[in-house]
């Protein structure tokens, strides 16, 4: 087929010991899927289904790269989030499908400009100008499925200047991975190369410039990210 414009090189994701990359399609992010984050955020989690917003690759903050403080926000909150990885594509498919589409899992942070999003929600705006934005989706390298635990199994924990702030089990989550994978895709037709960040434990807050930001993916074969804030 010939293109009346260049496409796009794909955004790379390092793979963990593998010496290769992960192309990165879209991205996905579940809201309140632990209790109490859902509390926190002034959610009932015993009440509500999962919700999903839209982040596009070309924000992604891959491993080794620091992020510019924006200059529309004074509330940057960080959101630390088990990230999973698809390797397949799938539409409607049955939640015991939801296995086979997934490559691999990562510890990523969702970044959000807490000021603007609740201005967003008060005004009944979308709020897409409080979560999309140049780097608002940091990652770490991604663990092959095969050489990783199982969900229930991994632990995520944020770090901000070496003191935690974040920390769960992602048993914990109120959705599990495989029910979010098949709740997406009986709207939404994924496809490898999708990243889907299943949502963040409590303890979120505000970081600012001078920051460095750590999260891990708790197993034998971790995960690590790190990211200082200009």
């Amino acid at each position: 087929m010939d293109w009346v414009l260049k496409k796009s090189d794909a955004v790379a994701c390092p793979v963990l010991n593998h010496g290769s990359s992960f192309p990165v399609n879209n991205i996905y992010c579940v809201g309140r899927n632990y209790s109490e984050h859902a509390k926190e955020m002034g959610g009932n989690p015993d009440r509500e289904p999962p919700f999903f917003f839209h982040k596009i690759s070309e924000i992604l903050l891959p491993p080794g790269n620091d992020l510019e403080f924006p200059d529309d926000t004074k509330e940057l909150h960080h959101e630390v989030e088990l990230v999973v990885a698809l390797g397949s594509k799938g539409f409607k498919i049955q939640k015991t499908q939801s296995k086979d589409l997934i490559f691999g899992y990562a510890v990523g942070v969702d970044l959000t400009k807490r000021d603007i999003q609740k201005n967003a929600k008060e005004t009944g705006r979308p709020w897409m100008s409080g979560k999309v934005f140049s780097g608002s989706a940091a990652i770490s390298d991604i663990v092959i499925k095969e050489e990783s635990e199982e969900p229930d199994n991994i632990e995520i924990s944020l770090s901000i200047n070496d003191i935690i702030r974040q920390q769960s089990k992602c048993a914990q989550m109120i959705w599990s991975v495989e029910e979010i994978i098949f709740l997406l895709s009986q709207t939404i037709p994924l496809f490898p190369g999708d990243l889907i960040y299943t949502g963040t434990p409590s303890g979120v807050g505000k970081i600012k410039k001078g920051d460095t930001v750590s999260a891990t993916l708790h197993q034998e074969n971790s995960a690590h990210l790190s990211f200082e804030i200009f």
